[in-house]
């Protein structure tokens, strides 16, 4: 069933972090339903733009629609967040203003149970953002080695029951293969002790995570679209990111203090003050921003959320 509904998380926190100014370019480079990019839209003039990119076509139908009974003053792109530096050399754009990205997947991408996203509902073992890419879930499942597949649940997942799952995996696919979302719940059930599933939350969740980072490759997708992010930002401009796991969040984290900091020379204790390098970017936010209890009650889908701002001072 398709489902088009969505609250866009730390959606006042956004806006107020891209600091937008009217006549500015701005990309969203995970368009999804178009919830933050509707609120950047309505703050252009007609000399401002909005360049979207999103690898879901379903998600860039129902956002241009959106858009456009907002403002012309919007392109949209089919692409990978990734290749920004390919969208923007498409639309001769040098400089920008201000960068947001959304991670995760999108409310109706987990509603959507033939997506295969979701542990709660029955479907194929798919969880492909770009339904034109060839890896899903299921030949994930169904065709990496013992080796492989616990690498990924461990890293991706952080699932301390990762061998035994994968083990699990491999033997029951070795009478049948594994398709649909079902039947990889349950074999993730098997594989856990009785202490750990009668823990909240489900037990699958964290092996769903890793299936899904690997079939996108998103964490590679992020650190890629971060570093050329910076290199069109404006000075002034910022760059917002909102992630969901840890994994996410570590790597932003890394990142944006790497941009904000100037490593020091020990060895020269007497420079002079006006010779001292100061970094091109700081970070503006130090401390991380979550959701409101008003917000997670609202959308309990907020509750993982962390939101970093970066900007360039020079």
């Amino acid at each position: 069933m398709k489902s088009d509904s969505h609250i866009p998380v730390l959606l006042n926190e956004a806006i107020e972090g891209l600091n937008i100014k009217p006549n500015g370019t701005y990309v969203d480079g995970t368009l999804g339903r178009a919830g933050h990019s509707s609120e950047i839209l309505k703050r252009l003039n007609n000399q401002g733009k909005l360049i979207c990119i999103d690898q879901d076509q379903e998600a860039i139908d129902y956002s241009n629609n959106k858009l456009n009974s907002i403002s012309q003053n919007y392109q949209i792109f089919k692409n990978n967040f990734r290749n920004l530096d390919e969208v923007l050399k498409e639309v001769d754009v040098n400089q920008v203003d201000g960068f947001l990205f959304d991670l995760g997947v999108s409310s109706p991408q987990f509603d959507e149970d033939y997506r295969g996203f979701s542990y709660n509902k029955d479907a194929k073992l798919d969880m492909r953002m770009d339904s034109g890419n060839t890896l899903t879930a299921e030949i994930v499942v169904n065709t990496y080695s013992l080796n492989e597949l616990t690498r990924v649940f461990r890293e991706y997942g952080e699932d301390k029951f990762s061998y035994q799952i994968a083990k699990n995996i491999v033997k029951a696919r070795s009478e049948k293969p594994i398709e649909s979302t079902y039947e990889l719940v349950e074999i993730i059930k098997k594989s856990k002790s009785k202490s750990e599933l009668a823990k909240a939350g489900h037990p699958a969740k964290q092996v769903f995570q890793a299936l899904r980072i690997e079939v996108n490759d998103e964490l590679n997708a992020l650190e890629e679209a971060l570093e050329k992010s910076v290199k069109y930002l404006k000075v002034g401009g910022r760059i917002v990111v909102i992630t969901f796991h840890s994994l996410e969040d570590r790597i932003v984290k890394k990142f944006f203090k790497k941009m904000s900091a100037i490593e020091g020379n020990r060895l020269n204790d007497y420079i002079n003050p006006s010779d001292i390098k100061t970094p091109d970017f700081k970070e503006i936010n130090r401390k991380v921003i979550v959701a409101s209890e008003e917000e997670i009650a609202n959308n309990r889908r907020s509750k993982s959320a962390k939101l970093r701002v970066l900007e360039k001072v020079k």
